[in-house]
């Protein structure tokens, strides 16, 4: 049997400790803050308590993703090894970046044609990517195949459930997804926007949920409703928050409450500077396994 690497994008938002610990691989997307250029690196560049104050102090972001010269750079040093290469995305539902992995796994394969190299759309963000990684770390470790872990992974990745809220409606203006109008308005009505990732693993607003303490409640009222066995869930649970440890902390508490047979405590991560450079500060993201995504 081959070896394998598993391997995805910085977007899955887990630390390096979980990254290093677990052997998986990653490659960094870059962001933009104001004029200075940094690589998605975990904060190792700069860390995420300073790019989101800079953030809330006015500071403009721009993200970029891996090009296909620079995927093509990080995998080749895995097929010169001899190793096979299972590599899932960021959401091709809000990057450009599956396109981008797929041209230089088509080009390396005519380089390498005796390796196998799987690339994956995860249909995933953030932390939820994460979980997914993760459980196919897990799969990786029980002895599947690389042929065996890209079937599982195909079967299971829809089953990743993604649920955000937002506490401002700054960033959403900012970036052009809601009219200055409306997202003012919603800010004095102190609206917090309850979203999900559908099956094309795109961002949708489901809910529009007026104060923090109420969405709080909805949030984790989605995870009863959907995880698996309901309140018998257990599975993980990780949660990703952008500058607001103290309302994912909240969110984390009441879940420990309410799920009383989680596989460990929910585990609380950042959302990373890319996907933090569009939600901005305030968001918390949470991700079970649950029922199928629909659109």
């Amino acid at each position: 049997m081959n070896e394998y690497i598993i391997s995805c994008c910085s977007t899955a938002d887990l630390s390096l400790e979980h990254f290093t610990k677990r052997d998986i691989h990653y490659l960094c997307y870059h962001f933009m803050l104001d004029d200075d250029t940094f690589p998605d690196d975990l904060g190792q560049s700069i860390s995420l308590e300073e790019f989101y104050g800079k953030m809330a102090d006015g500071a403009m972001t721009k993200t970029s993703q891996p090009n296909v010269e620079e995927y093509t750079n990080y995998f080749r040093p895995f097929l010169e090894e001899g190793k096979d290469i299972l590599h899932l995305t960021l959401s091709s539902g809000i990057s450009g970046a599956y396109n981008s992995a797929c041209i230089a796994g088509d080009i390396l394969r005519e380089d390498y044609p005796d390796r196998t190299i799987y690339i994956i759309d995860s249909l995933a963000a953030s932390a939820g990517y994460g979980l997914l990684i993760d459980a196919v770390a897990d799969k990786r470790d029980e002895g599947l195949t690389i042929d065996e872990l890209k079937e599982w992974t195909y079967k299971n990745l829809l089953f990743d459930n993604h649920w955000f809220f937002s506490t401002t409606l700054t960033y959403f203006i900012r970036g052009g997804r809601i009219s200055k109008t409306a997202g003012t308005i919603g800010n004095m009505l102190n609206i917090c926007p309850l979203m999900n990732v559908n099956s094309e693993g795109k961002l949708i607003v489901k809910e529009k949920i007026r104060s923090k303490r109420k969405v709080i409640k909805a949030i984790v009222d989605k995870m009863e409703e959907l995880a698996r066995d309901g309140l018998d869930y257990n599975g993980k649970c990780y949660i990703s928050n952008s500058g607001c440890f103290e309302d994912a902390r909240a969110v984390a508490e009441l879940i420990e409450q309410r799920f009383t047979k989680l596989d460990g405590k929910v585990e609380i991560y950042n959302i990373g500077t890319v996907i933090g450079s569009h939600t901005g500060p305030g968001t918390v993201a949470l991700f079970f396994w649950g029922s199928e995504r629909t659109i």
